[in-house]
C-alpha cells in the first residue's frame, strides 16, 4: 500500500496544497476500499446492519450509500 502511505505522509506536508491534496485523494482512496469491502462483506452474506456496525454508521447509511451497487 505505497499510495496509501506516501499519501498520508504528504497530508502532513507544512505547504497547504500538497496536504489538502493528499487529503482529498486519501478520502477518494478510503471510499474506493470502503465500496470494495462492502461488496465483499455483502457477497459473503452479511446483512446491511452488520456492514454498518462494523463500520460504526447506521444501517440505513450504508444501504443509501451502497445499497444501488
Amino acid at each position: 500500500m505505497t499510495e496509501a502511505t506516501d499519501l498520508a505522509e504528504r497530508a502532513g506536508d507544512r505547504d497547504p496544497r500538497v496536504g489538502l491534496r493528499a487529503v482529498a485523494a486519501l478520502r477518494k482512496l478510503l471510499e474506493q476500499l470502503e465500496a470494495v469491502q462492502v461488496r465483499n462483506a455483502r457477497n459473503y452474506g452479511w446483512s446491511w446492519q452488520e456492514i454498518a456496525t462494523e463500520l460504526g454508521i447506521s444501517r440505513q447509511a450504508v444501504h443509501k450509500k451502497h445499497g444501488r451497487h
